[in-house]
């Protein structure tokens, strides 16, 4: 006999459905940021990069809330643990990855970053007792020889080694605050814990502000409107969208959605800034993604 469906199912799809479509929003928009962070990198420094994408995005998000109501804010040692996420997540990251992008093309550097997934399970296994499964070494032995031939092909002076290590550097930065947002997120909600981190990265790039003012006097018009973009789609729009998904799915998981990540950005930096990494990089980056799809296999 037939059964008719029980009255909650359309709920249960729409509740399945809606962090499927933030996870789509945020890969879309991150892989558009790193196009976006190496072109607006011509014309300014990495802080000066950092601290205007951030500002946009603090005083989109403070619309955001003003609008909708200050909601009742953390207090004591989680404010304090949301602070120093945005610090590492907003501050030290974008320096990280503008830096990384003045000595690499996008695609490299984004072939790069995408190992935080394999680094999230590590640190999962270390802070979370999740262990360390013989899938995961594997993996993190796959995506280390990964980022050993990205090396060797970007390996045309000092210059560009530093950009690999500052690659790493933000692969790091990105799955140590996802592991602890993951946390922070059982009492604080998306957006409340978005605007705090964002007030917060923003606070310690103000130093670079000066700066942001000489290099967009000499840019063209046109960094400005980056810088803006940067600020409100990939930053404002894509973390909130990110802290949405990451709230009704493990870091694990949704971590392995940013696998389409480099493959968008290698074609977007192709059509865009007429740049593609060397074809060794290539086959380093696709080693980095079977080692991260290793590791996270069940």
């Amino acid at each position: 006999m037939l059964t008719s469906p029980a009255p909650d199912a359309p709920t249960r799809r729409r509740d399945d459905l809606l962090p499927a479509l933030a996870a789509g929003v945020t890969v879309l928009l991150w892989a558009s940021a790193f196009v976006g962070v190496r072109s607006a990198g011509h014309h300014l420094e990495p802080g000066a990069l950092a601290v205007g994408r951030m500002l946009v995005a603090s005083v989109a998000l403070t619309v955001v809330v003003l609008v909708r109501g200050v909601p009742a804010l953390p207090r004591g040692r989680r404010l304090a643990a949301v602070a120093a996420w945005g610090v590492a997540w907003f501050g030290a990251y974008n320096l990280a990855l503008n830096a990384a992008e003045t000595h690499l093309d996008a695609g490299t550097t984004a072939l790069l970053v995408n190992l935080a997934p394999v680094l999230i399970a590590l640190l999962a296994g270390t802070f979370l007792g999740e262990g360390f499964p013989r899938r995961l070494l594997v993996g993190l032995a796959i995506a280390f020889g990964g980022v050993v031939l990205i090396a060797v092909a970007t390996s045309g002076g000092r210059a560009d080694g530093v950009g690999v290590l500052l690659g790493l550097a933000a692969a790091v930065l990105y799955a140590g605050a996802a592991v602890v947002q993951k946390r922070l997120l059982a009492g604080t909600d998306a957006l409340t814990m978005t605007w705090l981190g964002s007030l917060a990265g923003t606070a310690v790039l103000l130093p670079w502000a000066p700066s942001l003012v000489t290099d967009l006097a000499v840019a063209p018009s046109g960094t400005a409107l980056t810088v803006v973009y940067l600020g409100l789609f990939p930053t404002a729009v894509a973390f909130l969208a990110w802290g949405y998904a990451l709230s009704r799915t493990s870091a694990g998981r949704l971590a392995s959605t940013t696998y389409a990540v480099p493959a968008l950005v290698v074609a977007l930096s192709w059509l865009l800034l007429a740049e593609v990494p060397a074809p060794l990089a290539f086959v380093g980056g696709a080693l980095c993604l079977v080692g991260v799809a290793v590791s996270r296999r069940s």
